[in-house]
C-alpha cells in the first residue's frame, strides 16, 4: 500500500482520548474544578473579570488636545471693517451677518484690533479688545457694548 493524504494515519497509540469531564462516570459532579466560584465556570480564570473603568479607560482610542464646549463669540478684524463699510456708518450684528462678516452671532460678537482703522464707525457689539476698541476710539468713531 502506498502512503498518500487520503490513507495518512497517526502513529498506533500516539493519539491520547481526550480527558470528558462533567459528564458523569469518573471524576464526580465538580470535573476536578472543585465547588462553585468563577474558576469552577467555563471560560472562568481568565475571561470572568468585571470589566471596570480602567479597562474601559485603556481600551479608548486617546486624542490629544483638549476641545471645550463652552460657546465662543464670533470675531471681526477692524481690517474687515475697513473694508466693507463706508465711513460714518453703524455696524452691528445684522450688517456683519449680511455681508458674510459673521456667519452667526448667537454667542455674540468680538471686535479684534488686527489690521489699520482710519475711517470713523459706530459699531455695536458685545466685546471688544484692547487695541480694537483703541483704534475704533482714535479713528474718531464710537465703540458700543451691546448686552
Amino acid at each position: 500500500m502506498t502512503l498518500n493524504l487520503s490513507n495518512l494515519k497517526p502513529a498506533k497509540g500516539s493519539k491520547k482520548t481526550a480527558r470528558r469531564v462533567g459528564r458523569g462516570g469518573k471524576r464526580g459532579s465538580y470535573s476536578g474544578k472543585g465547588m462553585k466560584g468563577q474558576r469552577a465556570r467555563s471560560g472562568g480564570k481568565g475571561g470572568l473579570k468585571a470589566l471596570g473603568f480602567k479597562q474601559t479607560l485603556m481600551r479608548t482610542p486617546k486624542t490629544r488636545g483638549f476641545k471645550s464646549d463652552k460657546p465662543k463669540m464670533s470675531v471681526v478684524n477692524i481690517a474687515d471693517l475697513e473694508t466693507k463699510f463706508k465711513a460714518g456708518d453703524i455696524i452691528d450684528a445684522r450688517k456683519l451677518m449680511r455681508l458674510g462678516l459673521v456667519e452667526n452671532a448667537k454667542n455674540g460678537i468680538k471686535i479684534l484690533g488686527t489690521g489699520k482703522l482710519t475711517k470713523k464707525f459706530t459699531v455695536i457689539a458685545q466685546a471688544y479688545s484692547v487695541v480694537a476698541k483703541r483704534a475704533i476710539e482714535e479713528a474718531g468713531g464710537e465703540a458700543t457694548l451691546k448686552n
